[in-house]
């Protein structure tokens, strides 16, 4: 099947490292404290299953659709959450919804859902736009510039954050000092504690350097006194009709209870880590995209040019926005922003004639499954167009998860999608964009992103149209 002019004369975007065939399992975890891509073999991109056995546990590369669907929908409860990989980020996190299992997530799901549901969404707009309009500002003052653009995405996806949870712009002092703060924590943070990668009693220490444990608590003290604050706001009656104010004063449908500010505090710092992180990945590798493919660049543009023009977008445009849509479903599938989920299996199991312990680790490689070369067509290349309607056997949504599926599908899958999507609109409206240097390297930490950053070049388009 070819692709879409200019696509399929495009060269294939990068790929990240895999290790080499017949590695010790000692090279392979210390590959994978590094980038967990590095400890992968390329046979992943072929394979329905594959088995890794370390003196301590087992685990189960599963890229089968049918698997992925009795993990994730079928059985999710007999297959909660590895506590591997939250563990290393409960000191910042607590009890969030990204770290619970069983009752106490389900309860945490029924408060958060009601905020990012359906209509609700329209409400987000003004701030997105508002966010949007300073980061074009920015690349304004840098027009022709070669610029790291991570950076600047990280930036806009934080801003957009605390304009829609919050109602206040990134300059401001609580907000700045949150992103400085987290980026500390970022750069200090591993991507696995060893005690819990070992499964260690849990009185054993876990080793954390002294940057990360003093910008967690940074983070947790900032962001508890903005819960603070809110919660005096709701109860005077002079809270802002944003995200915050709706979750903290949904009641649970079953039991009326509401988040008291520790369990608030708990959530705005998953909302932050989830939002901020996964949509600067996210918008930097659709930029990068959009920059190697010029004819669907200038396809996209011209759709933008003509739903439109110098308007704010509105929700029902953004609904018709369908090939700035499917390059950013085309940016998900090839980048997705958490390239891996682990889950854990709490009875045996038998899955393509092998016998699963319990306890062993179901790894579940959005990556793998999104450029599997057995489902997909041209699964490597960059081809928005196998999203369009015209062509839906080439878009295998059984082998799409970039939000997870089932019940724990992010709750702001909505947002995400909206916020991408109305980005790359208001980006492709004002610039031109080049690819500078040599192309980026991923690399997979927590979430997807470039290992020396992904340089681009922004430049004023000419003509009305260029707002």
């Amino acid at each position: 099947m070819s692709g879409p002019a200019g696509a399929s004369d495009a060269p294939e975007p990068p790929r990240p490292a895999t290790r080499p065939e017949g590695a010790s399992v000692w090279r392979r975890i210390r590959l994978a404290r590094r980038d967990l891509f590095s400890a992968q073999p390329a046979r992943l991109y072929r394979a329905w299953m594959a088995e890794q056995r370390t003196p301590f546990y087992r685990s189960y590369v599963v890229n089968q659709p049918e698997l992925v669907r009795l993990i994730l929908q079928d059985r999710p409860a007999d297959f909660p959450k590895s506590e591997i990989i939250g563990a290393t980020l409960r000191q910042m996190l607590g009890r969030s919804v990204f770290v619970t299992n069983g009752p106490e997530w389900e309860a945490q799901r029924r408060i958060i859902d009601p905020a990012f549901a359906g209509g609700r969404l329209a409400r987000v707009l003004p701030a997105m736009q508002a966010a949007g309009d300073r980061a074009l500002a920015r690349l304004d003052a840098q027009a022709g510039a070669a610029l790291e653009v991570e950076a600047e995405t990280a930036r806009l996806a934080a801003d957009i954050i605390f304009r829609t949870l919050f109602s206040v712009p990134i300059e401001d002092r609580a907000a700045a000092a949150v992103f400085q703060a987290f980026r500390a924590y970022q750069r200090a943070q591993p991507l696995m504690v060893w005690a819990d990668l070992l499964r260690l009693p849990a009185w054993v220490p876990r080793r954390r350097s002294r940057r990360q444990a003093r910008a967690a608590t940074e983070i947790r003290s900032l962001i508890g006194a903005m819960v603070t604050q809110r919660a005096a706001e709701i109860e005077a009656g002079t809270a802002p009709d944003d995200l915050a104010t709706r979750i903290m004063v949904t009641p649970d449908p079953e039991t009326g209870r509401r988040f008291d500010t520790q369990e608030m505090a708990d959530q705005v710092a998953i909302f932050f880590l989830a939002g901020h992180e996964t949509s600067a990945s996210a918008l930097a590798w659709g930029l990068y995209l959009l920059a190697t493919a010029p004819q669907v660049q200038a396809r996209a543009r011209a759709e933008v040019d003509a739903v439109l023009g110098d308007r704010a977008p509105e929700m029902a445009d953004l609904r018709r926005l369908e090939q700035v849509t499917a390059v950013f479903r085309e940016t998900l599938r090839l980048y997705p922003p958490v390239p891996m989920m682990v889950r854990e299996t709490v009875q045996p199991e038998h899955w393509r004639d092998r016998d699963i312990p319990r306890g062993s680790l179901a790894i579940l490689s959005a990556f793998h499954l999104h450029r599997h070369e057995r489902l997909w067509d041209r699964p490597h290349a960059f081809d928005p167009d196998r999203w369009l309607a015209d062509r839906p056997a080439s878009a295998q949504t059984d082998a799409y998860m970039p939000f997870s599926k089932g019940p724990r599908i992010c709750p702001g899958a909505g947002f995400a999608m909206i916020e991408g999507v109305m980005m790359l609109a208001l980006v492709l409206r004002r610039f031109e964009i080049e690819a500078v240097g040599p192309p980026p390297r991923p690399v997979a930490h927590l979430t997807l992103r470039a290992a020396d950053g992904i340089h681009l070049r922004f430049r004023p388009r000419g003509g009305s149209a260029a707002v």
